[in-house]
């Protein structure tokens, strides 16, 4: 890797949020390799000033940190009143939780990002760093969660001592993306419930067939 304040800043920041350079590059609207060829090789020399900006905003931080200048940083700051401060920007991710058939989870690039107080997630006892957005597709989890809310989701290998316990969850199946409520009930088994009634729920499924991914711990949606 080039050593370089804005390059190794860039890693860091990547890996705190738990997100790829080739996710960061679609973000950016570059290739995928974009990102790691800028750590890795040194080229482009810089990222270039709207690559830059949106990278920060997204990761919540002043562009100074990953190469601009200090001025710049003011200008943003002042036509923003100074929202960044206090608040974090969450990746939202391009993919949907399926409350329904199932959704393939083939896709994990951020697509924007959802901002929240970070006071209001550190009094929830939720990790920024550990925190994703998507929407869910499907009714099978009404009425509790509708087709189109936006859920929160904290990553279960981080959050909450890395212990799984009964909730709402964003888990895969087989290459399926799903938001279930799981019951702890058994050591090593799970029932997956579907809260619509209209939808099948299975009972004792063994842990080894579902990879419980994270735990929805916010939603929003239209009214």
């Amino acid at each position: 890797m080039v050593n370089d304040p804005a390059r190794v800043k860039l890693v860091e920041l990547a890996e705190r949020r738990s997100v790829s350079l080739s996710a960061l590059s679609k973000l950016i609207g570059r290739n995928t390799t974009y990102l790691q060829q800028f750590i890795r090789k040194g080229s482009p020399r810089k990222l270039e000033e709207n690559d830059r900006r949106t990278l920060a905003r997204f990761f919540g931080v002043a562009e100074s940190e990953l190469g601009g200048q200090e001025i710049e940083d003011k200008s943003y700051a002042q036509s923003k009143g100074g929202l960044a401060k206090g608040w974090i920007d969450v990746p939202r991710l391009a993919l949907g939780a399926s409350a329904g058939p199932g959704a393939l989870a083939d896709d994990d690039a951020p697509v924007g990002h959802l901002r929240f107080s970070e006071g209001w997630l550190r009094e929830l006892g939720l990790q920024p760093g550990a925190l994703a957005a998507l929407s869910v597709a499907g009714d099978s989890m009404d009425p509790t969660l509708a087709d189109g809310d936006e859920i929160l989701v904290a990553r279960a290998d981080v959050q909450f001592g890395g212990r799984l316990r009964d909730g709402i969850h964003v888990i895969r199946r087989d290459g399926t993306l799903l938001v279930k409520r799981l019951l702890f009930e058994r050591e090593g088994r799970v029932s997956v419930i579907s809260d619509n009634k209209a939808y099948p729920s299975e009972a004792d499924v063994s842990l080894v067939e579902v990879e419980v991914l994270g735990r929805v711990v916010w939603k929003g949606g239209r009214i």
